[in-house]
């Protein structure tokens, strides 16, 4: 090859290079700010996912709060008995959400439980039979304390048995026709401990005569 032939190829070779590598460098620049502009993209989204995570957790925890102050309301509020009922219930696990309900008073103005009796009436039986369907209906998965109380005739471990014997009524009545769970449901006497009226008046005693359905979840 002719000398100046060579020196024409290696001019031209020497263009293609510079041209090749300017492309090169172009295009590398240009994938490299595609990449930042999409990892800050990436960086955005996963910002936005986080904060509205923070923003539902602290709703979830604000409701949370709201329940808990609401329970501890309907709790201060309740009898002493559901007190410690709902206290014995969150010492043995059986609450679901830890909440308490309400409670029912089943007295002897209303369902008649007899002096020295704890058969159930049919007065009684018509007042549970209302009670279940409004459980059945608000939530199936309650835990219910049924507390036995009686007058004051008679001796404290007479009238603790008696109280014994007529919670345990309604726990059976309620489990046999109503089909409630038999560990969703407990029965415990308090005798004449926790009288509501005065014992020295018949009417005080009828009123003393109860028993109350405590339910919790």
């Amino acid at each position: 090859m002719k000398s100046g032939s060579k020196n024409v190829v290696l001019a031209g070779m020497m263009v293609f290079a510079v041209v090749a590598l300017t492309t090169t460098g172009c295009a590398t620049k240009k994938y490299v700010q595609e990449q930042v502009t999409a990892t800050e993209e990436r960086v955005e989204q996963h910002i936005d996912q986080v904060e509205g995570q923070v923003e539902a957790n602290q709703t979830r925890l604000g409701e949370q709060e709201k329940l808990i102050k609401a329970n501890a309301e309907s709790v201060a509020s309740a009898s002493q008995s559901a007190k410690e009922a709902y206290e014995r219930a969150i010492a043995a696990g059986e609450l679901a959400e830890g909440k308490f309900v309400y409670e029912t008073s089943l007295s002897d103005e209303d369902v008649s439980f007899s002096f020295d009796k704890a058969g159930l009436s049919d007065g009684a039986k018509a007042a549970l039979d209302g009670f279940a369907q409004k459980v059945k209906g608000d939530n199936k998965n309650v835990y219910i304390e049924v507390q036995g109380h009686t007058d004051s005739v008679g001796s404290e471990d007479y009238n603790l048995k008696l109280g014994q014997q007529r919670a345990e009524a309604v726990r059976d009545y309620l489990i046999r026709a109503h089909g409630f769970p038999v560990h969703r449901i407990a029965a415990l006497s308090y005798g004449e401990s926790e009288p509501v009226a005065d014992n020295g008046t018949r009417e005080g005693r009828s009123q003393n005569r109860r028993v109350v359905l405590v339910v919790l979840h």
